[in-house]
């Protein structure tokens, strides 16, 4: 094991006040991005309907997302710890506005998907760059707070942004979300245009020659800290993508709720995360991550399997159970987060989180595809096949909860 090494950047740290806005600046940018991946899922019984496509078309458009996103995320890998972060976020997130636009003024299927890949491609890196800049400016002991704060942009998604493009899909066409989120992404740009500050101290240590960067992604990949971390991570983002983005399909198909009921469903998971994202980020800090996650993980277990068996309840049982699925499901996520924030050295973060957020959006990509491969449709346009879903997920979770105890930081101080 390498040795402990400082996590302490080369310049002062940035005010308390400042250091709350460039996070919540970063939050947003997530949420928009995240959004924009999300709004696929609710949005999954119009977009079937208008292009005349099944649940395995369908899900071959959300992994085109995930797949792209994944490659991008692996090829940024090569250049993302030479620019400055801030020049960097800006020309990727103008790319996302441009990709949202594409989706809206997408005619056939086919554009759909190309649109979906494009957006994927600039998905990759925003994650990446995020999570680089989160682990740049916060210090290792209150990462797992800073994380909590950036995985608002989670249940965000689910209060807002899912709801209102559900509510705008089902009055103005499942276009109109995309138009919506290139409106709100410009707003964003010109704000981050102006208030983030310049974030390059990373490049104050040795560049790395260009003959030189294949090698060393090939010593980062081959390095078995890191190979720890991905075999933890790729997997826990399957367990929750293979029953996911087919809640929605499945909830209008098998339990007959409208589609524009499914806003409230999600409003009701996305406010119950909302309230406990940061608190899960607070716990990770304090008890540890490696034991805030196998907590959650556990819990997590019977809602995840439970999701893939409900039976037709009413609007307001499914919006009691909800929450329940969402919180320990999505809140899963942030002490891994943050545990992974302290594997790499600070030299090595960018690449090391452009190829976990590549590994994350294989996985995702692959769990859509093997997910919408195992449905089919069934008498009276029922959505057969989801409990499989659910056992698979759970394997994977069982996995996860083993596994993440071998996952070990280089930061001195990380837990």
């Amino acid at each position: 094991m390498a040795e402990l090494q400082s996590d302490q950047p080369k310049k002062p740290a940035l005010s308390d006040k400042r250091e709350r806005g460039l996070l919540w600046l970063l939050a947003f940018t997530q949420f928009t991005v995240i959004t924009d991946f999300v709004i696929m899922m609710p949005l999954g019984p119009q977009i079937m309907e208008a292009f005349s496509v099944g649940p395995a078309a369908f899900a071959t458009a959300v992994s085109a997302y995930s797949w792209c996103s994944g490659l991008s995320g692996l090829m940024s890998a090569t250049y993302i710890d030479r620019f400055d972060r801030k020049r960097l976020l800006l020309v990727v997130y103008a790319l996302f506005a441009l990709s949202n636009l594409g989706c809206a003024l997408a005619s056939s299927f086919s554009l759909m998907v190309l649109s979906r890949a494009f957006a994927g491609f600039t998905g990759g890196v925003m994650g990446a760059l995020v999570m680089a800049i989160v682990a740049d400016v916060i210090p290792a002991q209150r990462r797992g707070t800073a994380t909590g704060l950036i995985m608002t942009a989670f249940p965000m998604a689910a209060v807002a942004g899912v709801p209102l493009g559900v509510f705008l899909g089902a009055r103005h066409g499942w276009q109109s979300p995309f138009y919506v989120l290139v409106l709100v992404s410009v707003l964003i740009w010109v704000i981050a245009r102006y208030a983030l500050p310049r974030l390059n101290a990373h490049l104050a240590q040795r560049r790395v020659p260009m003959a030189e960067v294949l090698p060393q992604l090939w010593a980062l990949l081959r390095e078995p800290r890191h190979l720890r971390a991905f075999a933890l991570s790729g997997p826990m983002m399957m367990s929750g993508m293979l029953v996911i983005p087919f809640i929605s399909p499945v909830f209008v198909a098998n339990l007959h709720l409208k589609p524009e009921d499914l806003s409230w469903v999600y409003m009701a998971g996305g406010l119950a995360t909302l309230f406990t994202a940061r608190a899960v980020g607070r716990l990770s800090d304090r008890y540890g991550a490696v034991r805030v996650f196998r907590v959650l993980a556990l819990v997590s277990a019977l809602p995840l399997v439970a999701v893939t068996y409900l039976p037709a309840w009413p609007l307001w049982g499914l919006m009691l159970f909800f929450p329940l699925f969402m919180v320990p499901v999505s809140g899963r996520v942030i002490p891994m987060q943050a545990l992974l924030s302290t594997v790499p050295a600070m030299a090595q973060r960018g690449a090391f989180m452009s190829v976990n957020n590549a590994i994350q959006s294989l996985g995702v990509g692959c769990a859509v595809w093997v997910g919408g491969l195992l449905l089919s449709n069934g008498p009276g346009g029922r959505v057969e096949g989801y409990h499989l879903n659910g056992w698979l997920a759970l394997a994977l979770t069982a996995w996860a909860m083993f596994w993440i105890g071998r996952v070990r930081p280089t930061i001195a101080g990380a837990h």
